[in-house]
């Protein structure tokens, strides 16, 4: 039984209020504060009554695209320096107190950069009331003879209302009265003088379509929402001196003069609307008595001085103002105490905290973290609308982060259809403040495209209208009727008619005998009785024909009654089959409206495949776009990397072609230099003096005969001396790496392979191979003639992931050297010839030398080579 005890039944599911399917934007409206310096420069002008245009100011210039740019934008209304306070009230805040009356909600913030204005907008200056002074005074200018006597209506910890019976409002007046601090409502309310001048508003302005069969009843509260946090402003909870107050640290507080107050939370009533748990809401009955409670608690806001106001709002201030009403009885008397009929709206005037940029207010410390938590909240605010506009527009079911923020939690209901609302944008047309101005004109633009629904209207009574009027002069005129016939109600009881026939006869003189001989008072008596016998008859007389008009008053009206009643029952039996046929036509519509439910559920069903197959398609398409802007990405990186391969091998191969053009012009320039030494041995040939013919061996000793391999070729008489020379490389433009062994044995030869700027290194190092871009290897080898042989082994050297050094071989260059073969010219015969034979083989005659052919070989790029190749001359027979 216990554990069914404690099990809550779950709360019914109260549906929300819907609407139809209009929308209204937000609306937006601009306000130019005056400048302080007539001669100051600006950067804002307005264009017309609805359209404002920015342009930087002199020495600042917005670059985009090259080009200088002037901005315009677009309001419902935009009020100018020169729009006086009644104005704004009348075009803004006005069409929300009628929809306030009717019981809809409403919703006005003022938005904008510290210092330009939205305090003087929504509170005003002495003198010159704010739309906050100027809406209480027409709410109660509007309801002062309707509303209901204080403790009818109370608001309960749920955000809620009920109705109390007289009963209890008495008892709970009588409570108030009792209490030494309060004030009796019907003594005059002594104004504060500090805010006298602004609420003293002479317009006067009265809302029309009152309905006055309502009695209503005014709550304000005042919040602020500092650092994230709501406090309540009218919260007076009086400190206890007793019980010791801890700080943050632990210890206990000396000083009792001061307790930080507790911050509200947000909860959400059983309609899901948000509000401000155990917050003070005060019931007042005049504009004097709303306003002082308002000053009350705007002391106690967080105001500090800066660089940029000398009063700058640390806080997000929220008024609230709600109306209660409820329809008088079918008399006219009492309240209907039905929770059905009674509404609750309610008008939120928001004074939010101006953004600031902290190079200009120079903030420090506890300033600096305020202007953060301002902005952070004033960006949730811009994110949570640029959500709204985006959700609308495109049809997305985006996440609206209300609760990223106190402020826009408290309000996301004015947002999801629960009123209107409307923003002031204030701004300062100086020059100084051009980059917030363009922020605040760009979230203004935003908002302008952001649609809130239309709330529903309240119920309907279906009493009468006008039984409060009507009530009223029925008892003015029965008082009047009664006072005519003896006094007012509660004086002398009504005296009966026979009492009033006896005191209209004549009084009867006194009928006391004293004397014998009295001869008047009997005959006065007599006369005055058959003067009331006459009266009497006149009377009877008039009764009877009064009481016979009446009779034939009574059969006229029964004539009629009846006449009336054949005539009624003719109608109602025309009215019954009109009843009747539309009982018929109602039943038909009632079958037909069930057959178009059916179709709605259908078209409703299938709506719904086609949303979510649209929205499997919008994904879809969004996938596709993403991997489409991916493959473009993709082919655009592949791209710039074929450009830089094509740029690369472009180089690589220029350079390619350099050194093979480098290299042909190296081997054309050597086959040049050996035909120079061709020609300059066969010159050395021709010019040589003629000497003893040699002798010519004979064909079987030259058979027999192996001749000598000669190391070098011979030398040529009147020859100038062979220098050596180093061979250039042909990659001389280059930083190359010369690896030579230690174990290389030096040839000494004409040509040698020489760099020039080369790092010579015996043995390769990673220091050397990133100092320098080519790497070249000498390699010696015995070739099988028994001479040496060098290789030179070039290549690349590349750069690695890992951050070394790679070597990519490209080619291989050989130098070989070669002795000349051939025989020797001997100058004298190694034996004694007969004296004929040394005659036939002398070489004296040009014939001889020049049948000595001359081959010379450029083998490995070493210089010439000599091989002599001597063809015997036949001897003669």
């Amino acid at each position: 039984m216990k554990a069914a005890a404690r099990t809550k039944t779950p709360r019914k599911q109260v549906p929300k209020k819907t609407s139809n399917n209009l929308k209204d934007p937000v609306g937006v409206y601009c306000r130019l504060r005056p400048v302080s310096v007539p001669d100051q420069e600006c950067c804002i002008e307005v264009i017309s009554s609805t359209t404002v245009q920015l342009h930087p100011p002199d020495g600042y210039r917005i670059i985009r695209n090259g080009e200088y740019r002037e901005v315009q934008y677009s309001f419902k209304e935009v009020f100018g320096t020169n729009v006086a306070q009644r104005r704004v009230f009348d075009v803004v805040a006005k069409p929300l107190l009628e929809d306030l009356i009717h019981g809809r909600n409403g919703l006005l913030f003022t938005y904008g950069v510290t210092g330009s204005g939205k305090t003087h907008t929504m509170t005003g200056s002495p003198g010159d009331g704010g739309l906050l002074p100027r809406c209480l005074d027409t709410i109660f200018n509007s309801i002062r003879p309707l509303q209901a006597k204080r403790y009818v209506f109370k608001l309960d910890d749920k955000n809620g209302v009920e109705v109390q019976c007289e009963v209890d409002a008495l008892l709970e007046r009588q409570k108030r009265d009792t209490l030494p601090f309060a004030k009796t409502p019907s003594g005059k309310w002594q104004v504060d003088p500090e805010i006298a001048d602004m609420i003293n508003v002479q317009d006067n302005c009265k809302l029309e379509e009152v309905d006055e069969d309502n009695v209503y009843s005014v709550f304000v509260s005042y919040i602020e929402i500092y650092n994230n946090y709501i406090y309540d402003l009218l919260d007076e909870t009086p400190l206890d001196p007793i019980k010791p107050k801890w700080n943050s640290c632990g210890t206990p507080v000396r000083s009792v003069d001061f307790v930080a107050p507790q911050s509200k939370i947000l909860r959400e009533d059983q309609n899901h609307n948000m509000y401000v748990a155990a917050c003070t809401e005060i019931e007042v009955k005049s504009t004097e008595e709303a306003f002082e409670v308002f000053w009350r608690g705007q002391k106690k806001r967080r105001v500090a001085d800066t660089q940029l106001n000398h009063e700058s709002s640390r806080s997000h201030s929220v008024f609230l103002i709600k109306l209660a009403q409820a329809p008088l009885d079918a008399d006219g008397d009492n309240v209907l105490q039905d929770r059905e009929l009674i509404t609750l709206s309610q008008l939120s005037l928001v004074d939010l905290a101006g953004s600031e940029r902290t190079n200009r207010t120079k903030a420090e410390g506890n300033r600096l973290r305020e202007a953060g938590n301002i902005n952070q909240s004033l960006m949730t605010l811009r994110t949570c609308i640029e959500a709204l506009r985006e959700n609308q527009a495109y049809g997305t079911n985006k996440m609206v982060p209300y609760r990223d923020s106190k402020l826009t939690h408290l309000f996301k209901n004015y947002f999801d259809g629960e009123g209107k609302v409307r923003m002031i944008v204030c701004v300062n047309p100086k020059a100084e403040d051009y980059d917030e101005s363009l922020q605040v004109m760009r979230f203004a633009e935003i908002t302008q495209e952001v649609e809130v629904a239309r709330p529903a209207d309240k119920p309907l009574c279906g009493l009468t209208p006008g039984r409060r009027f009507k009530n009223q002069a029925f008892k003015e005129e029965l008082s009047r009727q009664l006072e005519i016939r003896g006094g007012p109600i509660g004086g002398e009881r009504e005296r009966s008619l026979t009492e009033l026939l006896v005191q209209s006869f004549p009084p009867l003189p006194c009928c006391e005998l004293l004397d014998i001989d009295d001869d008047q008072t009997l005959p006065r008596l007599i006369e005055v009785l058959e003067k009331r016998h006459r009266i009497r008859k006149a009377l009877t007389e008039e009764f009877t024909k009064n009481v016979l008009a009446v009779k034939s008053m009574l059969q006229e009206m029964d004539a009629s009654m009846v006449s009336k009643e054949n005539y009624t029952q003719v109608k109602m039996t025309e009215k019954d089959k009109v009843i009747s046929g539309q009982r018929t036509e109602i039943e038909r519509l009632e079958k037909k409206a069930k057959t178009l439910e059916y179709k709605i559920d259908i078209l409703e069903k299938t709506t719904a495949i086609y949303e979510e197959e649209k929205r499997n398609l919008h994904q879809e398409l969004e996938n596709k776009s993403q991997k489409l802007q991916r493959q473009v990405s993709d082919k655009r990186r592949l791209e710039v990397r074929l450009q830089g391969m094509v740029t690369e091998t472009t180089m690589k191969w220029e350079k390619e072609c350099e050194r093979r053009v480098a290299a042909k012009q190296l081997e054309m320039q050597n086959k040049l230099w050996v035909k120079d030494e061709k020609l300059k041995q066969l010159k050395a040939i021709v010019t040589e003096p003629k000497s003893s013919k040699p002798e010519r061996p004979s064909r079987e000793k030259d058979r027999e005969k192996v001749l000598p391999r000669s190391l070098s070729p011979p030398p040529v008489p009147n020859a100038p001396p062979i220098r050596l020379r180093h061979r250039r490389s042909r990659s001389a433009g280059e930083r190359w790496v010369d690896h030579k062994p230690p174990s290389n044995v030096q040839t000494e030869t004409v040509m040698q392979p020489h760099v020039p700027h080369a790092i010579t290194v015996a043995a390769a190092n990673e220091k050397a191979l990133a100092k320098c871009d080519k790497y070249m290897l000498t390699h010696q080898e015995l070739a099988s003639d028994g001479e040496i042989e060098t290789k030179l082994i070039k290549g690349d050297v590349f750069k690695t992931r890992g951050g070394g050094q790679a070597v990519q071989f490209t080619e291989i260059e050989t130098l070989k050297q070669e002795s000349p073969t051939g025989r020797k010219r001997r100058s004298s015969p190694s034996s004694p010839l007969p004296p004929e034979e040394a005659t036939e083989s002398e070489w004296t005659d040009v014939e001889t030398r020049c049948s000595v052919a001359v081959e010379m070989k450029a083998g490995s790029h070493l210089g010439p080579g000599y091989q002599h190749h001597a063809q015997p001359k036949r001897r003669k027979p």
